[in-house]
């Protein structure tokens, strides 16, 4: 789960490390009246997830109420070119925050790193600039260090991250703590990605979290109660996406094909993906039903992947492990029966209770498929034909 930036905030100031004041706003009229709270002076921000806001015009340094409100109603309800995300977003939400007396500007990150099977903290005196354009152009400006499970980040841990990012050795006193806090953070918040860029140093020696992106484990989640409210549709989802959430079906992206694909396991589902193409069709989605999926989940998942009016054909791989074949097709016959399905259905499925499964299958008009590759050829052929 990506936050947005004033939700990453939030859960960093949790843990004690510091960030400016900010107040998210939705309306012009809320902007101005945050602008006056934080001194009048203020930037504006647009609540996005993607990065580039800076080169988008999303961002933006006001010196007054009027200015920060005049910038606000000009993007607020719009959409914007992310070069980043490669598309436009629309911005329903802006976050107004106090302005800081910046010095320098540094970069840290954690990343999890499955190499070494570890966090890694990453550190940069080169902060506000993408750190891909910091490793291209400045390779000897950015330190890493894995970070041990079991003794955490230690003094010289920081001393040596520290002296391989550039940053002096007289910032240490400051730069250790705000480390210590965000590794913290991370940790406990089952991160996955955190980068603070800008990490701001002000003329007085503070260390300040001056933009925050956070990621977290989706599978963490039932951890974490405090998230649920951050769980729930986004800017950028479109109407399906945002449907498929309320639906409680979290894995699932519309694209602009006209094959549904629904499947157990991302990795099994985006190789069903591949082999369509590779026959010649075009996938309208990616659906993922996860291990265990019931029999209502599979309706539900049926009934939404249809819901899109330019899916011609449907194609169903099951490999089951966790997941029984015979729950899988008692949601295909309960989603046929109640769906009143136009469109063709190839089945395919493997593993725990498959042949259960095709007998329940058997005296319906689904298509049944031995293996992948038979399945996406049959789908795109009878999309081919209609």
């Amino acid at each position: 789960m990506k936050m947005q930036e004033f939700q990453a905030k939030d859960l960093l100031r949790k843990y004690g490390v510091p960030t400016p004041k900010g107040i998210v706003c939705t309306t012009v009229e809320e902007v101005a009246a945050a602008a006056i709270e934080l001194g009048g002076a203020a930037v504006v921000k647009a609540q996005v997830l993607a990065g580039g806001r800076g080169k988008a015009g999303a961002v933006k340094v006001c010196k007054t109420p009027e200015a920060c409100a005049e910038f606000a109603g000009k993007i607020l309800g719009t959409k914007l070119y992310f070069e980043q995300a490669k598309s436009d977003l629309h911005i329903g939400s802006v976050l107004v925050e106090q302005l800081l007396d910046i010095a320098k500007e540094y970069y840290v990150g954690v990343v999890v790193d499955r190499d070494s099977q570890r966090n890694v903290l990453i550190v940069s005196s080169q902060g506000g600039m993408d750190i891909e354009e910091v490793a291209h152009h400045h390779p000897d400006a950015i330190g890493r260090l894995p970070i041990d499970p079991v003794t955490g980040l230690r003094d010289y841990d920081i001393r040596y991250v520290a002296k391989l990012g550039g940053i002096p050795a007289s910032e240490l006193p400051q730069l250790a703590p705000f480390l210590r806090l965000l590794v913290k953070a991370v940790i406990e918040g089952d991160g996955t990605l955190a980068e603070i860029n800008p990490l701001v140093v002000t003329s007085a020696g503070e260390f300040i979290a001056g933009d925050a992106k956070i990621e977290i484990d989706d599978n963490a989640m039932y951890r974490h109660a405090d998230f649920a409210a951050l769980v729930g549709e986004s800017d950028e989802m479109d109407d399906y996406e945002k449907e498929a959430r309320r639906r409680g079906i979290a894995n699932y992206v519309h694209l602009d094909g006209n094959i549904g694909i629904i499947g157990n396991g991302a990795g099994l589902v985006m190789g069903t993906m591949d082999e369509v193409t590779r026959a010649g069709g075009t996938p309208a989605n990616f659906l993922d039903i996860g291990g265990g999926a019931k029999a209502e989940l599979v309706r539900n998942s049926l009934d939404l992947v249809l819901s899109d009016p330019n899916v011609k054909g449907v194609l169903i791989n099951i490999f089951g492990g966790i997941t029984r074949g015979d729950e899988v097709a008692k949601g295909i016959i309960e989603g046929c029966a109640s769906l009143n399905i136009q469109v063709p259905l190839v089945v395919r499925l493997a593993g725990t209770n498959a042949e259960e499964g095709l007998a329940l299958l058997k005296d319906t008009d689904l298509i049944p498929a031995a293996t992948m590759q038979e399945a996406a050829q049959k789908i795109v052929s009878l999309v081919g034909n209609d």
